[in-house]
Formats: C-alpha cells, sequence, structure tokens
C-alpha cells in the first residue's frame, strides 16, 4: 500500500491543523519519513546509489569510485537534503525591539545552493530577505540559516520563496515580509535546453510590501550596489 503523504509543518504548534494553502507550499513528506535514522538512511541510499553506478556500468572497484556510494548517501541526508528533517531546524533567538526602529530591516544577497526536485541537479543563488519588525527583530545569522534550511532540501524555487516567507511571518509574529529570490537552474543549463544564461527570479511580498511604494523601496535597495 502508498505510504500516506503528509506535508512538512512549519506553522506554530497551535496551528497544527494545516489549511488547503499551508498544504500547497510546505514540503510532500510521507508519514514514515523519520522513521529510519540516518545511519539507516545512509546505509539503505548507498545500497540504491551502488546498485545506479553498476548499472551505468562504472568500475567500483577503481579507488577513486569504490567509496562514492557512500560519500553520495552521507552527502545526501547529512548535508544537501538535511533540511528535511525538522531537528536542523533553527531555533531563532528573538529580542525586544528596544528601540523602536519602524523601517525595512534588509538582509541582502544571502548565498544559498539547493536541489531541483525534478532532477536533483543544483539550484543556487541570492535570497534577499527584508521585514517590519512587530515588536520583535531576530539574530541576522537566523535570517540566513533559515534560507539555508528550506533550501536544502529538494525544492522548487516558488515553494523555496512562500516557507523562507512563510517561516519568518510565523517566527516574528508579523505581518510585513519581503522575499526575493534570483536562482541559476542547473536542469536548464546542463540538460534539456541547455541555457546557461538565463536566471528565474521569484518573490514573495506580505502586509507593507504589498504596497507599491515600500515594494519599490526594497527592490531598489536589493539592486543597489
Amino acid at each position: 500500500m502508498r505510504p500516506k503523504e503528509i506535508s512538512l509543518n512549519i506553522l506554530p504548534t497551535n496551528q497544527a491543523d494545516e489549511s488547503q494553502e499551508a498544504r500547497n507550499w510546505n514540503t510532500p513528506l510521507r508519514a514514515d519519513a523519520f522513521e529510519l535514522s540516518d545511519e539507516e538512511k545512509i546505509a539503505k541510499i548507498e545500497t540504491h546509489m551502488r546498485e545506479i553506478m553498476l548499472t551505468l556500468g562504472l568500475d567500483l572497484s577503481d579507488d577513486s569510485l569504490s567509496g562514492t556510494p557512500r560519500r553520495v548517501a552521507k552527502m545526501y541526508v547529512k548535508e544537501v537534503f538535511g533540511g528535511l528533517n525538522p531537528k536542523n531546524r533553527p531555533h531563532a533567538r528573538l529580542f525586544e525591539n528596544k528601540y523602536n526602529y519602524e523601517e525595512m530591516l534588509v538582509e541582502k544577497d544571502i548565498t544559498f545552493y539547493s536541489h531541483c526536485e525534478h532532477h536533483l541537479v543544483p539550484i543556487y543563488g541570492r535570497a534577499h530577505v527584508a521585514y517590519f519588525s512587530a515588536g520583535k527583530v531576530i539574530g541576522l545569522s537566523k535570517i540566513n540559516r533559515i534560507v539555508q534550511y528550506y533550501a536544502k532540501r529538494p525544492q522548487v524555487q516558488e515553494r523555496l520563496t512562500v516557507q523562507i516567507g512563510k517561516e519568518l511571518e510565523a517566527i516574528l509574529n508579523a505581518e510585513s515580509v519581503g522575499v526575493v529570490i534570483d536562482a541559476n537552474h542547473m536542469c536548464v543549463a546542463m540538460r534539456g535546453v541547455g541555457d546557461t544564461n538565463s536566471k528565474t527570479g521569484t518573490a514573495y511580498f506580505s502586509g507593507k510590501f504589498r504596497e507599491d511604494k515600500v515594494k519599490r523601496e526594497f527592490l531598489n535597495f536589493i539592486n543597489s550596489k
């Protein structure tokens, strides 16, 4: 029987009953996604990767290739797809906005690496994130960590953009968040159409960022040198 599919819930615990909208932007995961330990997952992926390489005709007795199945398995579980596991979700420490800072705060040019969920090849680019405080502020490095957390999983750029925005809204209890992502997709560059020059842009705007004046201010800031 096909395992039941669930979504990785990033809402606060008192909002555990997901709406259809939330299911649309959460990462699809099976109900048994975390029943295996990391080491058990690595062992299974290593076995399957070995079979893939053998099927391709590679000689795994060569010292350059012999360790590749396990290296790939560890990379998948511990590194490039580590954002699938909620235990790796960043703990965001908040601070009172004692200085009554009322303008937008912008963290721009956050470098990230992800993987296209359609072909499992890299997506890489930059994220620009901004918010208006609703009474709390977040440590700047935590914004970077939130971006990295959601990037480290099989993704589509649209979902990644929304996940970052929704996570910041939930953590900060803020209504005004802006996220812009500019990325290169290797599934476009290294296969298929083979276009090495195109980039993909996505945006998420809520609250004040839906106002033209504020949106332009944000975009002008991230486009400035």
